[in-house]
Formats: C-alpha cells, structure tokens, sequence
C-alpha cells in the first residue's frame, strides 16, 4: 500500500492508456506459456489447444504480445498455474499464507509460485529472463503492473474481518480453478 500503489498512481499519470495496455498484454503474452505448460499437466487438451493458438496469434500477429487479437478472435486469456497443477493431482492446499507483496496463497500454491517462475526462466520466450537479468527495470515493470491489473485493495471491504473473508474467498476460488 505504500510502496507499490505510489508506484502504480505514478504509473498510470506518467503512463497514456495504450501504452499501459501493451504492457499488460506483453506480460500476458508471457504468462502465457507457464499457462500452457500447465495445462499440458492438467491434461486439457482443448485448453491447451487454444492457448497454443494464443501464443501464435499474440505474438505473430500482435507484435511480440503488445495487442490481443485472440481475444478478438474468441480466444479469452485462460490461467493455469502449477498450484492448480499440484492441485489437479490431489495435493492438499497446507495452511494458508498471506505472502508480502504477493497476497494470499497456500503452501501447495507458494510451491507452484516457485515452478512456474523457474520455469519461466527455464524457457527464455522472447529472450525475456535473459533481457531481465540485464536490464532489472523490465522486473520493476512487471511487478508495477501486476499491482496496476489488481483491483483489489486492502481496506476497501470496510470491514473488521477483512483477512477471514480475504481467505475466505481466496480458498473458495483456487478450489473452482481446481474444479474446472
């Protein structure tokens, strides 16, 4: 709250709508393929399908990933992420943890934080690790626009039990992203 949305006001003044658009889109581009990868585990082959197509058409015909003609195309960003993987397979959620910077997870999707960022790395699409290792302002970006993408605010529930219903929901919504 006093790190990060500074950050993201100074964004948003500095920053016009299209180009803050492209950003996001480049970062989706790129999380699509920790997307894929999960749900080749998963084994979802139509998902895995259209999130092949994804990759092609946003980075082909997008620019790297700098516009959504998927989208467009009726192919909406689907998330996948190694603690759905695990999760997929029975792994039990363990205690729930509220990650500084990060927001709620559990211990089963902490560990799948730490895969898909590996493998993220791993697999160097667009050269980005490598670009990211030299250049850390591409990270700042990316952490800049996660928080940007986020809508949720601590303190705007309004309410004493703020961090049940946080959990709450958070539980609830990884057990449908399992689900589906």
């Amino acid at each position: 709250q006093w790190v990060l949305l500074p950050l993201v006001n100074g964004y948003q003044y500095v920053t016009p709508r299209f180009l803050r658009s492209g950003v996001t889109n480049f970062f989706n581009n790129l999380g699509d393929v920790p997307n894929l990868f999960n749900s080749v585990l998963q084994l979802k082959a139509k998902r895995s399908a259209e999130i092949t197509a994804r990759l092609m058409f946003n980075t082909i015909i997008g620019v790297g990933g700098l516009w959504d003609p998927a989208t467009k195309m009726g192919l909406p960003r689907q998330s996948e992420d190694f603690g759905q993987t695990l999760g997929f397979y029975g792994v039990p959620a363990g205690p729930y943890l509220m990650l500084p910077l990060l927001g709620p997870s559990n211990l089963r999707d902490t560990a799948g934080l730490v895969v898909d960022y590996s493998g993220e790395q791993a697999i160097n699409y667009l050269d980005m690790a490598k670009v990211s290792r030299e250049h850390p302002e591409f990270f700042g970006l990316r952490v800049i626009d996660k928080r940007y993408t986020t809508n949720f605010r601590y303190g705007q529930m309004n309410s004493p039990f703020e961090y049940e219903k946080v959990r709450y929901v958070y539980t609830q919504s990884r057990k449908l992203q399992i689900a589906e």
